[in-house]
C-alpha cells in the first residue's frame, strides 16, 4: 500500500470520526434534554455545521470545502471551550447558593463533579481537533505551481 493511500485513508478515517462525534453529541443532548435555554442550542448548531462540512470534505474534498471545515471547526472548538465555561459558571453558581460562606477552593472540587459535567464540552473540541487534522497536508490544498507558460497566456 503506498503512503498516498495510508494518508489518504488516515484522512477518511479522522472525518467520519468527527462526523460521529458530532451525531453522537447531538444524540446525547438530546437524551440530556439540553434545549430548556437559548444558549443550550449551540451545541446543536455547531455540530450540525460540522457534520455537514465533514460530510462534503469526505464527498467533494476540494480547495474550498477543506477551508470551510478548518474554519467551521475551529468555531467548534471555540464552542466547546464556551460550553466549559458555562457548565463550570453553573456548577459554581449553584455551590455558592447551597455554600454561600464556602471558599473558592471548597468549592471549585464540587464544581468539577457538579450536575453539568464540565468536560462534556470537550467532546466538541475533539471532534474540531481530528477534523482539522483530517485536512492536514491534503492534496486539494496544495497550491498548484502554475508555470511560466501559463502565466504569459493569462
Amino acid at each position: 500500500m503506498s503512503e498516498v493511500n495510508i494518508a489518504q485513508r488516515l484522512r477518511t478515517f479522522l472525518l467520519v470520526v468527527a462526523a460521529c462525534l458530532c451525531v453522537g453529541t447531538v444524540v446525547e443532548l438530546l437524551f440530556a434534554e439540553h434545549y430548556k435555554e437559548p444558549t443550550q442550542f449551540v451545541p446543536f448548531v455547531l455540530c450540525g455545521l460540522g457534520l455537514v462540512v465533514a460530510l462534503a470534505a469526505l464527498l467533494r474534498p476540494g480547495r474550498g470545502t477543506l477551508r470551510a471545515v478548518r474554519i467551521v471547526m475551529v468555531l467548534l472548538v471555540a464552542g466547546s471551550l464556551y460550553g466549559v465555561f458555562e457548565h463550570m459558571e453553573g456548577n459554581i453558581e449553584f455551590e455558592r447558593e447551597i455554600r454561600p460562606n464556602a471558599s473558592l477552593s471548597t468549592i471549585l472540587p464540587k464544581a468539577l463533579t457538579g450536575a453539568s459535567p464540565p468536560l462534556a464540552p470537550g467532546m466538541l473540541a475533539l471532534a474540531g481537533t481530528l477534523a482539522i487534522a483530517g485536512t492536514y497536508a491534503h492534496p486539494a490544498l496544495a497550491r498548484r505551481e502554475v508555470s511560466s507558460a501559463q502565466r504569459r497566456e493569462a
